[in-house]
Parts: C-alpha cells; sequence; structure tokens
C-alpha cells in the first residue's frame, strides 16, 4: 500500500491513507497555527482585543504597522501568513529525519540538525529574504549550535543550562508521527533528542508533547484519549500542570469563555510570570516543581473546543503571551486527530503563499520514513522474539 492509496474490503481505493492524511493535518495544522499566533506573540488577550477591534479571528497583520523598527519585534515581519521558527525547527527535523530514517536521539541532533542550521541557506519567511536558519532562531535554539558545534559537548547533556522554555517541544511533533499509535515510544525518543537542547520540564514537555501527537494517530482518538496517554507519560510539575488546566478547560464549551480561567489554572506552574516580555528573576530555571506554559494550554484549549481545529486554534492565538507555540502544538494536536479536511483551506494556502513554504511535502516525506521506520521496528521485534524464544523465554 502506497501513501496515495487506501484499502477496503471491496479492493483499493483512491486518495490519501489515514496515515498520511493525518500527518499532512498534524503539520500543516502545526504551520497554520504557527502564522496566526505569530503576530499577537506576546500580547496579553486585552491587548489583542484593543488592537483588531475584536478577537483575532484569521490571519492578521503585523502588530505594529512599523514593524521593521518596532522593539521587541524588529527585525521580523510577524503576520501576513508568516510562520516562525517553530515551523522552520519542524521542518529541519523533517529533513533529519529523511536523512537518517530511523529513530532519531540526541546524537542525529549533534551530527544532522546542527549542519542543517548553519549550512544550508533557506527563505525565511520573517526576514522576507534567504538567510541561514541560525539567524532567525531564538537565543535558547542557538544554544544548540553554541554548545554542540563550538563546544563539542556529549549531544545527552547539551540541553543542560540552556533556558528552561517550550524551545524543544514545539517542533516535536515528527517525532510523534514516526511513532504514530505509540505514545510510550514517542515519548522515549522525543526525551533523548530533546537531551540535546533543554533539561528539566523544557525537556519533559518535549516528550509529553510528542507522545499525545503520537496517540492522536491512533484510529480510535478523541481529545480525552490523547490527554489521558499525556497525564499518563507525564512527571512532576508538568502533569500537575497539565491535570490543573485540563480540570478548568472541563467546565467550557469554547474558548471564549476559557481564556483568562486556562491562564489562572496554569500560573502557579508557569515561572514567568504576569508580565510575558518582563519575566521574573525565577523564570526558565530547572525544577520538578514547574512546567512550560504552552503544552497544558494547548491541551486545555483543545479540550474546552473539542478538538475543533478552528475554535482550538482561534483559543490558542487569543490567549496571547507565546501564542504562536500554543496555536502550533494545538494545531498539531487537532490536525492529527482529524486529518487536512480539519484546517480550514483559505489559511493554508495563505500561509504556504505567503511563506513562500510548500506545507504538505515535509508530511509526506515523514509518511514515508514513518513507514520505513515501523518496518524496521517489526523486523527488530520479530528478532528479538526468536532470540528470546530459542533461550527459552517462551
Amino acid at each position: 500500500m502506497t501513501d496515495t492509496m487506501q484499502t477496503s474490503p471491496k479492493g483499493p481505493l483512491t486518495g490519501p491513507s489515514p496515515l498520511a492524511d493525518r500527518a499532512a493535518g498534524c503539520l500543516v495544522g502545526a504551520a497554520v497555527g504557527d502564522a496566526l499566533g505569530g503576530p499577537v506573540e506576546g500580547w496579553t488577550p486585552e491587548q489583542i482585543t484593543a488592537r483588531h477591534g475584536g478577537r483575532v479571528t484569521g490571519i492578521v497583520g503585523p502588530f505594529h504597522e512599523n514593524w521593521r523598527t518596532a522593539r521587541p519585534l524588529a527585525p521580523y515581519h510577524k503576520g501576513n501568513g508568516h510562520v516562525t521558527d517553530d515551523t522552520l525547527m519542524t521542518h529541519a527535523l523533517v529533513r533529519v529525519y529523511e536523512k537518517v530514517r530511523d529513530h532519531l536521539d540526541a546524537f542525529d541532533i549533534a551530527d544532522h540538525l546542527v549542519p542543517d542550521l548553519i549550512g544550508t541557506p533557506r527563505w525565511i519567511p520573517e526576514l522576507e529574504d534567504e538567510a541561514l536558519p541560525l539567524q532567525r532562531i531564538f537565543l535558547a535554539e542557538k544554544w544548540i549550535v553554541a554548545r554542540l558545534h563550538y563546544g563539542h559537548i556529549d549531544p545527552r547533556e547539551a540541553g543542560v543550562g540552556n533556558i528552561v522554555n517550550c524551545g524543544a517541544a514545539m517542533y516535536m511533533a515528527p517525532v510523534g508521527i514516526v511513532n504514530a499509535g505509540h505514545p510510550d515510544r514517542a515519548y522515549a525518543e522525543a526525551l533523548d533528542i530533546a537531551g540535546a537542547h533543554q533539561s528539566s520540564y523544557g525537556r519533559e514537555a518535549a516528550g509529553v508533547f510528542a507522545a499525545a501527537v503520537a496517540a492522536a494517530f491512533a484510529p480510535d482518538a478523541t481529545v480525552a484519549s490523547v490527554i489521558g496517554h499525556a497525564l499518563r507519560l507525564a512527571k512532576d510539575g508538568t502533569r500537575a500542570a497539565i491535570e490543573a488546566v485540563c480540570e478548568t478547560a472541563a467546565l467550557h464549551t469554547g474558548y471564549e469563555s476559557a481564556l483568562a480561567p486556562l491562564r489562572s489554572a496554569v500560573a502557579p506552574f508557569d515561572t514567568v510570570g504576569p508580565d510575558y516580555r518582563n519575566p521574573s528573576l525565577g523564570a526558565r530555571r530547572p525544577s520538578r516543581l514547574h512546567a512550560i506554559e504552552e503544552l497544558p494550554v494547548a491541551l486545555g484549549m483543545l479540550l474546552a473546543c473539542g478538538g475543533d481545529y478552528r475554535s482550538t486554534v482561534l483559543g490558542s492565538v487569543n490567549y496571547g503571551r507565546d501564542c504562536d507555540s500554543i496555536a502550533t502544538m494545538s494545531g498539531a494536536l487537532a490536525g492529527a486527530l482529524h486529518g487536512t479536511a480539519a484546517v480550514p483551506s483559505e489559511w493554508a494556502d495563505e500561509v504556504a503563499r505567503a511563506s513562500r513554504l510548500d506545507l504538505h511535502a515535509p508530511a509526506a516525506a515523514l509518511t514515508a520514513v514513518a513507514r520505513e521506520v515501523f518496518d524496521r521496528d517489526l523486523a527488530r521485534r520479530r528478532a528479538h522474539e526468536r532470540a528470546f524464544a530459542a533461550l527459552g523465554g517462551a
């Protein structure tokens, strides 16, 4: 069976396989969420409403008309359908999977992701120019290059000392796709990969997000099952934050009434503090008691909106703060649950045009890799069964 064909009891049918369709829903959904959230990142719901005369309901322009010089955003053109570093890093990780064509570990980040970031110019939508991805990514991602390329740190330990934020979690959707339907394997793989980037609850969030994406691919997946797997695997403050946010989200049937309550629910676990642009002195330090804000809120928004892609992403966008990453995560999950049809085509088409990106190509490439990895896993499992049986274990 190919990625452009599925089967039925009556024989082959045309059209993408469920795996290919949901992989596209996941990655396209993540990119669209990223692009919608970019122009209002860092602001409060009240500031967003004041700027746009109400809630954001689709693709909008930059928050400041003089975006080229306005601080702290300059020189980035955030808005008008431009994806941000969340999508650039996600697509970079897809390219690593294309090269390795197997499960990844921290050494693959050093051997393949870092060279991709520093060696190949690519179109950077927010810069409206070709540049090395290194020139766009945030300081927490530049850390990977400094530690691995220049510092020659053991990749498994390179994330120690970095600021603890959502930097690793925001691009872990590909790990969930490669491990579609196997959240435990996605969790373990993402933790390994993220060790090159993050520590503490930033690394934990990367594992839990990848697991949630993998869980969303199960044939009978629901919002509840996705959150159930996230809670089953999450540890320490990350688990407590997801539990608190989702308990609050369950009381709502849409994002409008949930915006302030979800912020209140996650606040005790968030180290950044009430003023997103002026973090507290305790912000982004390792802790077993805290969590990044983005993942619990993404899961809570998914729950409050019943998994509907449009309302889940718009809720994430209008939440403000780090809303491009929140919408990236919630968009990936809603897209994985429902496939490409769930992502509004008017958004996806405009984001692809404005960002000069083929949003579907990475998903098609990763679907092929996922099939190969599954075949490899099956062969490895059968070899293990034969060895164990020969030892008298079965």
